[in-house]
């Protein structure tokens, strides 16, 4: 096979689709690429090519497969997460099992049509950022093997950046699915905790562990969130948004963006690193973020709940009947953390819930003035002496911007933030609540492609309403959309059979919009609000009569929610369409006045 193979799954879709090369022809270069080197220390575990290629050509012999969203896409899974066929040991040979079926995520994206290669080196059990913690050896960097990988998904991470696989499965408690990313020049998606099941992934801290995603950009991260997320009834933990939970209305224009004040940002001498955060809160300025400044000190202080606050007996609770037997065959750092939890009592892990529901409370209101929080993802980077000589510290700091995350229950994406003048990497993590991951990656996107502007589609989780008198910006009742955390997507007119009339007795005045098939007339002036879901009911409640809400066409075809009138009203109306909308009709008659 001499056609250079990309692995972006926008290249593969285009060689597939061009027919330059198959499943088939792609897997056998990925094979090629992992016979010139050590499976380790970027592998645990590979499925043996014959199995590999078996897969690739069961794929092109259905003729309905070519549809599948991730079709011909191989992928690499981290050690901690079933994979059928291979054993899984959480990067401890000691603890290895043979899983009789592949994760319920895995399943998932074999379903839509991805091939899975093998199983990835992890820091063991997952417990650190770092990526040396494993017996197989520790990955580095891809731009510098001076420099770690970061962890705990480490190999997950690298097999991506070496051209190993398209993407690869993670996971994230602390910050192992961003960290990595950072140091390897990748998008890294930590999800809400629950979209991604957990079934079938051997667990750090279970009530906060989530499976991550790998990608070269956020297109694709997107596209495979889509293709592995859904509700798992056998995972206790599995969990779906309530109707506008994820409804992202900012996205629809200016967004805020929250950065702490410089006294609380931390780069631990890294100037470069420091330059490169600056430039990446001016990019997304220039995509239409709006800079706020936030306390950051509450969520450093969640964050300080993780590894010093009783979470390490989570840990603990995961694996206990094989740390009480087997103890010896663990690395010491990490077999060091673990039974540090010996030392919690219940008493103390009720007391540290208690803290981190103050600390939520606190949050809230630092969420008030953002709707995405803006950090450094590391604020540095580490060579592999450095994290030899102090492995614990090091950790630490690399979890300085990542280990309050899930506590506070947020969902965040790593995106590639530059280079540093030595060629070093630099990551920056947008963060928002929870089910906020798909208007994260739209950000991510936009971070990734500048050039691409915010578009008017009606984001996730919200309603388009075009309204037209009393609650357009400016107008008294505006504040009606406004409080329910309602943006403007844009201005426009509607389809030019409508009529407006200025309604009798209505307080304060009010217009009627009616459509009024065969006329032609210059259309009505309207704006389009993105709606949270679930505050919009609430709004149409309160509308009263002879208003309602129904649905209208606008000028360039689209049907949206519009506010309508009934054809009563109109009887002794005095009809202003000449006018061609309410806001130009009161400045027009207020100076006939």
């Amino acid at each position: 096979m001499r056609t250079e193979i990309r692995l972006d799954l926008a290249s593969l879709r285009e060689l597939y689709k061009s027919g330059k090369a198959t499943p088939s022809d792609v897997i056998g270069v990925i094979y090629d690429r992992l016979a010139q080197g050590p499976l380790e220390p970027i592998w645990i575990s590979v499925l043996s090519r014959d199995k590999a290629m078996a897969k690739a050509r069961k794929l092109e012999r259905d003729p309905l497969a070519s549809a599948l969203p991730l079709y011909g896409v191989p992928f690499a899974v981290k050690d901690n997460i079933d994979l059928a066929g291979l054993p899984t040991t959480a990067g401890c040979p000691a603890y290895a099992y043979s899983p009789g079926h592949s994760a319920r995520v895995v399943h998932a994206l074999i379903e839509a049509g991805a091939i899975p290669i093998g199983k990835t080196n992890m820091d063991q059990f997952a417990t650190g950022l770092v990526g040396t913690r494993s017996p197989h050896g520790a990955c580095s960097s891809v731009f510098n093997p001076r420099y770690i990988s970061g962890g705990s998904s480490s190999g997950s991470a690298v097999a991506v950046a070496s051209g190993l696989a398209s993407f690869s499965l993670g996971t994230d408690t602390a910050g192992s699915g961003r960290v990595p990313a950072a140091f390897n020049g990748l998008v890294g998606l930590k999800p809400t905790r629950g979209v991604l099941s957990t079934q079938g992934v051997v667990p750090a801290c279970r009530t906060l562990d989530c499976v991550s995603i790998f990608a070269a950009n956020a297109e694709d991260a997107h596209t495979i969130w889509l293709a592995a997320r859904g509700f798992d009834s056998d995972d206790p933990f599995s969990r779906a948004p309530r109707p506008g939970e994820d409804a992202a209305p900012w996205l629809a224009g200016e967004f805020r963006f929250g950065v702490p004040p410089a006294e609380q940002l931390e780069f631990f001498g890294d100037e470069g690193a420091a330059i490169l955060y600056d430039e990446a809160v001016a990019r997304l300025e220039s995509i239409g973020g709006r800079k706020v400044e936030i306390d950051f000190s509450t969520f450093r202080s969640a964050a300080e709940l993780l590894y010093a606050g009783p979470w390490v007996a989570e840990r603990y609770a995961a694996i206990r009947a094989f740390i009480e037997e087997h103890a010896a065959a663990m690395n010491p750092v990490v077999r060091g953390i673990i039974e540090g939890a010996r030392r919690y009592s219940a008493a103390d892990a009720f007391d540290a819930e208690y803290r981190l529901r103050e600390l939520r409370r606190a949050a809230e209101a630092q969420w008030e003035q953002m709707d995405i929080l803006a950090l450094p993802t590391t604020g540095t980077i580490y060579t592999h002496d450095a994290v030899a000589a102090e492995p614990v510290r090091m950790n630490t700091n690399l979890g300085y911007y990542t280990n309050f995350v899930n506590l506070l229950d947020l969902a965040a994406v790593a995106i590639p933030g530059g280079r540093r003048p030595d060629g070093l990497p630099f990551g920056i993590s947008i963060i928002g609540r929870a089910f906020s991951d798909e208007a994260l990656l739209a950000i991510a996107q936009r971070f990734g492609t500048p050039a691409e502007a915010a578009g008017q589609a009606c984001p996730t989780g919200c309603v388009a309403l075009a309204v037209v008198g009393a609650h357009l910006t400016g107008q008294p009742l505006n504040w009606q959309l406004t409080d329910r955390g309602a943006r403007v997507l844009k201005t426009c007119r509607t389809a030019p059979d409508y009529r407006l009339y200025a309604l009798d007795g209505t307080i304060p005045p009010k217009p009627g919009l009616v459509r009024d098939r065969g006329f032609r007339g210059p259309g009505i002036e309207v704006e389009v609000w993105a709606v949270p879901e679930d505050r919009f009911g609430g709004f149409v409640a309160d509308v009263p009569a002879p208003l309602g809400i129904g649905s209208a066409v606008l000028d360039d075809g689209q049907t949206v929610k519009c506010f309508i009138c009934e054809p009563y009203a109109i009887a002794g109306a005095a009809e202003v369409t000449r006018f061609g909308g309410w806001r130009s009709y009161l400045s027009q008659s207020a100076s006939i006045t």
